[in-house]
């Protein structure tokens, strides 16, 4: 007798595409949504248009769509999704192509990351693909060149906005390249400085970190794989290359290296200084996990403690629950701080046994609050169907603490068969939401998103 054919878990269940783009107005709400909040929730990521090999699938082939929420004095006035028109997601709708050509080699509607700056949105993700800038009502312009540079780098989709300098960083790599580029733009996107920092063996830089005086880079036994371009994931283990995290001034200039323990730097929660000392807070992967599905891995928020007189680092476990998307207050990137969100992936992870056998805990879908100070977290669990993605932290009106605001992010509701943007009170983490907007569609299990108000020009 022959087996039933494995399902492919990404274009499934949580992970499943939605097939549609959806425009409402005046959302329905339960709760009051906090009436100072004047701007728009937006998040994205893959959702195919169409699969050729359904067994063959990697989610991060999926074309990017974002969904969104405009919300303005206590409403939410609409909800969209759109697929981010690149030349092929044009062609397959019957559409004109969008702004001005593209290699189509190198053309891909972004599925990363969406973010404001300067007034303008945009569609971001990385490996030396272009980005996508969008309408406020989340239509395609065309694809950009935001952060530029001549040797065909731009803007990555994990791009670190510091307010106080009121400059955007980013550490853009290209597929295959031995090198990888530091480039800073002011908050009209312009760039003013690049540096170029040699990487031998062109390893996987999806992140990195910024303190008040340095840049932090992460380089993993992860490197470069031409031979799995065509998976959308064209990297593989290396155990002969070293784990290493250096340190470079952000004026720029020469890297100090120092070795860590093998594995793969999902996302960065925050880095800061303190004295001598580097302190990088990140979400880690462990060494060996298979690097084309994400649900394999069993990531951990941990923390480096770089001694730049020493010359070493000490690493430690912050906490041990599977969990990704790390975020915490914008107002404090670079600097000391308190608290981190995470939302708990272990919807990401594959079940350790038949599902059916498994407890209501084992599928349970949470964010996280992490107190670095006293070492507690505080987690608000949404159940076994909750299928929550990442957490975005937005600050009160006039706030009096680090933590207070509020933390929105699409959780699905399973009576509904839809999502809601939930906004909840981060001193009252645990308790009821401050409102859940209900969404008129499903939301898939996606990648990052930001909240952009209306009144501010800086990226978030």
């Amino acid at each position: 007798m022959t087996a039933p054919a494995r399902t492919n878990r990404y274009l499934s269940g949580s992970f499943a595409p939605v097939t549609e783009e959806v425009t409402a107005h005046d959302l329905p709400v339960t709760g009051r949504i906090p009436a100072h909040l004047s701007g728009r929730y937006l998040r994205i990521g893959p959702n195919p248009l169409g699969v050729e090999d359904p067994a063959a699938h990697i989610w991060t082939l999926g074309e990017g769509m974002v969904h969104g929420v405009r919300i303005r004095d206590g409403r939410a006035e609409w909800y969209r999704n759109r697929w981010v028109r690149s030349a092929s997601v044009a062609d397959r709708l019957g559409e004109p192509r969008r702004g001005a050509p593209v290699d189509e080699r190198m053309d891909f509607a972004p599925n990363v990351q969406v973010a404001g700056l300067d007034g303008r949105t945009f569609a971001l993700i990385e490996g030396g693909l272009k980005p996508y800038e969008l309408t406020y009502e989340l239509d395609t312009v065309g694809a950009c060149d935001l952060g530029g540079t001549p040797e065909g780098y731009t803007a990555n989709a994990h791009s670190v906005f510091d307010p106080r300098a009121r400059e955007l960083h980013s550490v853009a790599f290209r597929y295959g390249a031995e090198a990888v580029q530091h480039i800073v733009m002011d908050d009209t996107g312009t760039v003013r400085r690049v540096t170029t920092v040699p990487t031998p063996g062109s390893p996987y830089m999806h992140d990195f970190a910024l303190t008040e005086d340095y840049v932090v880079l992460y380089d993993a036994p992860v490197v470069f794989s031409a031979a799995h371009l065509g998976t959308g994931v064209p990297f593989v283990w290396d155990d002969g290359h070293r784990a290493r995290v250096g340190v470079m001034s952000r004026e720029g200039g020469e890297v100090r290296w120092f070795e860590v323990a093998p594995g793969l730097v999902g996302h960065t929660l925050n880095a800061h200084q303190r004295g001598a000392e580097v302190v990088v807070d990140i979400v880690r992967h462990p060494e060996g996990f298979a690097i084309r599905d994400f649900g394999t891995s069993r990531p951990t928020l941990d923390r480096w403690t770089v001694d730049l007189t020493a010359g070493r680092v000490r690493e430690e476990r912050l906490d041990d629950r599977i969990q990704e998307f790390p975020r915490l207050n914008p107002r404090y990137t670079g600097q000391p701080y308190r608290y981190g969100y995470a939302a708990a992936v272990e919807l990401y992870a594959p079940p350790a046994g038949p599902e059916d056998n498994r407890p209501d805990e084992g599928f349970s879908s949470a964010l996280l609050k992490h107190d670095l100070l006293r070492g507690t977290t505080e987690a608000h669990e949404f159940g076994r169907f909750g299928a929550v993605g990442e957490g975005v932290f937005v600050a009160a009106e006039h706030p009096t603490a680090e933590d207070d605001g509020y933390v929105m992010a699409y959780v699905h509701d399973p009576e509904r068969g839809a999502a809601d943007l939930v906004i909840l009170a981060a001193q009252d983490f645990t308790g009821e939401p401050v409102a859940r907007i209900h969404l008129p569609a499903r939301v898939p299990l996606g990648l990052h998103g930001n909240w952009v108000p209306d009144d501010e020009s800086g990226t978030h």
